[in-house]
């Protein structure tokens, strides 16, 4: 579902949204979500990308 749309942490519910990436930890904006490494963690509460799922606007 929704390949390279936003993905929201079910913990703290952070987004993340492909269009701005996560420049702090050096994922540049148009990443999508599948293709961030699999160690990339939630840049608020630190749990690991598959804690995530994929947010309906």
């Amino acid at each position: 579902m929704s390949s390279g749309g936003r993905w929201i942490c079910m913990i703290c519910n952070h987004v993340y949204d492909p269009a701005e990436g996560d420049p702090e930890a050096g994922i540049p904006p148009g990443t999508p979500f599948e293709a961030l490494p699999d160690d990339w963690q939630c840049p608020e509460c630190g749990v690991s990308k598959d804690m995530y799922e994929p947010h309906d606007d």
